[in-house]
């Protein structure tokens, strides 16, 4: 079985929708799908319809973040020694080259990407081109637009 890295914010974030799900989600659906039967004819009543749809959808996920869960690989990048090295987890600020401007992102699970929020998949082809590189490696990294390089400045483990 394949183990997904992820970071501690990560898993907490999944634990806490997971008990949102089960514990306020569930319930109200379960009330919703009550109400509804009790307005007659299933057959067309859009309301029951509507309410076993969310009951389908809040069901899937909970199954898929307890099959997460299942195999996750918790991550506490602060208990790492910092070389230099950049691994996941760790936040990296690299100098784009054609640009000269700097980036800064933190290699997360996918689950936890977002690149407003600066973080980026660990899948993500800038973050599979910087993890094993050091700083002052210079990296390239094939995208739709063409081939960008950056220079890895700094490597933190926050």
């Amino acid at each position: 079985m394949q183990r997904i890295p992820m970071t501690i914010n990560g898993e907490k974030a999944l634990r806490e929708e997971l008990v949102n799900l089960k514990t306020v989600e569930r319930p109200k659906i379960s009330q919703d799908i009550a109400s509804a039967r009790e307005l007659g004819d299933l057959k067309e009543n859009a309301e029951y319809h509507a309410a076993r749809e969310q009951q389908s959808f809040v069901e899937g996920r909970i199954n898929e973040i307890e099959s997460k869960l299942s195999v996750a690989q918790v991550i506490d990048i602060t208990t790492i020694p910092n070389t230099g090295k950049v691994i996941f987890s760790s936040t990296v600020t690299a100098l784009n080259l054609d640009t000269n401007q700097e980036v800064r992102y933190k290699i997360v699970g996918d689950d936890e990407a977002d690149i407003k929020e600066q973080t980026l998949s660990v899948n993500s082809p800038i973050a599979r081109a910087l993890i094993g590189k050091e700083i002052g490696d210079v990296v390239a990294v094939k995208t739709p637009t063409g081939i960008i390089e950056y220079e890895i400045i700094e490597v933190n483990h926050i």
